[in-house]
């Protein structure tokens, strides 16, 4: 089952995979076995500071993108997730300890639908405008904030990361995210998957 895994992972920057700059390293195991499956990068400040700066750098021109192309791009992401959905679960079950049963039959499928739900809503939210007296009119304009840092617990971590990742894409802001590092693996995976969907 771990023909899923790579033996080791590092830190997506700015669409680059790259070891932590102290080359710091982790071990995750499985949690029913106790067998070792990856090392993964240990972010230092520096790397949470690197991760910053290039989110704000990439932010104006995601910003930028209209509610069509962000939803495009987010439904592209769920193709991705169903298409691997089996290998996903797998990794879920292995890195976490959860039956098999629910990672495929919930954590995964629930994520690629929040990430349809959300390509939806963007597609169907409005701002408003509303006259509140003869000489006042109130506009509700909403806009991406900027960068979002996002962490993630141990215990559902895919299913959370589409529950945080969804919806700050949808809304124009770039992400920095940390899964938990006793499950980092499906997050890694999921990483590895939209990379190239997503822009740097």
């Amino acid at each position: 089952m771990t023909q899923y895994l790579k033996d080791r992972y590092g830190l997506l920057i700015n669409g680059e995979w790259v070891d932590a700059e102290n080359g710091a390293t982790f071990e995750t195991h499985n949690p029913a076995t106790g067998e070792l499956l990856a090392l993964c990068a240990n972010a230092s400040a520096k790397d949470v500071d690197r991760a910053v700066k290039a989110a704000a750098a990439a932010q104006p021109a995601w910003a930028a993108k209209s509610p069509a192309e962000r939803a495009n791009i987010l439904l592209k992401i769920a193709d991705r997730i169903d298409e691997r959905a089996l290998e996903l679960a797998t990794v879920e079950t292995l890195d976490n300890g959860k039956p098999i049963r629910e990672t495929t039959l919930v954590d995964v499928p629930l994520s690629s639908d929040h990430f349809r739900y959300f390509a939806g809503c963007i597609r169907a939210d409005e701002g408003e405008a509303t006259m509140i007296d003869e000489n006042t009119l109130s506009i509700i304009l909403r806009e991406p904030i900027g960068v979002v840092g996002q962490i993630v617990p141990w215990n559902f971590p895919f299913l959370m990361a589409a529950w945080k990742l969804a919806p700050v894409l949808a809304a124009g802001c770039c992400t920095v995210f940390k899964p938990s590092n006793h499950t980092s693996l499906s997050v890694l995976e999921l990483a590895r998957l939209i990379a190239d969907v997503l822009p740097k």
